[in-house]
């Protein structure tokens, strides 16, 4: 009997322990003020990078407690993360700048005020001439789905007859048009046309949109138990270089070698670009990698990375990133350098721009887009 009593307390004071341990690893956010024109049947959601800024994930819904305020309950982060709250809709989400919630180990309430909504603003289209849609369904046979693809054309392709590099780039939504981003587009026309007036360069620009609620999965090689996502990213990059680019080879006139093809991404876009390039140097000569999320696998990264044997030394890698965004952001990006560095990538093959005021913003990525482009197409 005294042994099963001491087996039972044992059991209880484990128990107990996994109860603190869950208890600790919570934040929860509070409302405590909202606008008086709230509506009383408004749905309150929190949209950041944790839900690819889903203005209105179910899994980031707030609830109503027994007083009566909004209260969201998520697990500890592991990385500073960029948020803000919405009624469901970009159009009448708060009226504030993205809010920050630094890294904390402790059980954390977070109390909100929210002073004022947005108001609906009619969003335009933007997108210059020489950008059209490919297609609204592109299919996508290894991930059986199709995807809309945007393409952009250099400003002389009618009329010269060359062939030009090619630029594959993540979040199509982001990309050229205002009317479709989430929240502002990088301006990849503009900047383009820009840099052909002045350099007389270009390029063709492949943008595919991502996949919604399956950007995580569809931008990371490996799974994510903590974000239940199960690693699509092996499927969606051969894709890329087995479906997309012979399609775009045959149809267009593309300058092939690797030395003319480039991949671009921010966040998980940036991680997925990397991976990709590193993967298949052969097809991915160069890489622009903004912001990366190597948080999301930075063990799984960091070992491929190491156990990798393609033959990088004429490959190009162009990072950018800020230092107001995860902190550890910069250490992963030069962790990457050395592991890089180590594969015989000549140093001036990798540029890593670290910005004092870099925030984790589709216009922070815009203002650094054609400084990276004019290297890339060096």
């Amino acid at each position: 009997m005294l042994i099963k009593f001491n087996f039972l307390k044992r059991i209880y004071s484990i128990f107990a322990v996994l109860i603190v341990i869950i208890v600790n690893a919570q934040i929860t956010f509070r409302i405590i003020t909202l606008p008086g024109n709230t509506n009383q049947k408004s749905r309150i959601f929190l949209a950041s990078d944790l839900n690819n800024w889903s203005p209105n994930d179910h899994l980031f819904e707030f609830k109503k407690d027994a007083d009566g305020n909004f209260q969201l309950t998520i697990p500890t982060l592991s990385q500073k993360i960029e948020y803000k709250i919405t009624q469901g809709n970009w159009e009448t989400s708060e009226d504030h700048p993205n809010r920050i919630l630094e890294i904390s180990d402790s059980p954390t309430i977070i109390k909100l005020e929210i002073q004022n909504w947005s108001k609906p603003t009619e969003k335009k289209h933007t997108a210059t001439s020489n950008v059209k849609i490919l297609s609204e369904h592109f299919n996508i046979p290894q991930l059986d789905t199709t995807r809309k693809i945007w393409i952009y054309l250099p400003p002389d392709y009618k009329t010269s007859g060359k062939r030009y590099p090619v630029i594959y780039m993540q979040d199509g939504q982001n990309l050229f048009d205002e009317f479709t981003s989430f929240s502002g587009e990088w301006n990849v026309d503009e900047t383009l046309n820009d840099i052909y007036k002045e350099t007389g360069k270009s390029a063709i620009v492949i943008g595919i949109d991502n996949g919604g609620d399956q950007r995580l999965a569809e931008y990371s090689p490996w799974n994510n138990e903590k974000y239940k996502t199960q690693g699509k990213g092996d499927l969606y990059i051969e894709f890329l270089t087995k479906t997309l680019k012979p399609y775009i080879d045959k149809n267009y006139r593309t300058q092939r070698q690797p030395s003319k093809t480039s991949i671009i991404g921010s966040s998980m876009g940036g991680l997925i670009s990397l991976y990709a390039s590193v993967k298949y140097p052969n097809t991915f000569g160069k890489a622009g990698i903004f912001s990366p999320a190597f948080w999301f696998v930075s063990k799984n990264l960091n070992q491929y990375l190491n156990l990798n044997k393609n033959d990088l030394k004429y490959s190009k890698f162009y990072f950018v990133a800020g230092k107001n965004e995860d902190e550890t952001m910069v250490p992963e990006i030069r962790s990457v350098q050395s592991e890089l560095l180590e594969r015989s990538l000549p140093k001036n093959n990798i540029i890593v721009k670290i910005d004092e005021d870099g925030t984790h913003s589709e216009s922070y990525w815009k203002r650094e887009l054609k400084q990276a482009l004019i290297w890339l197409l060096k």
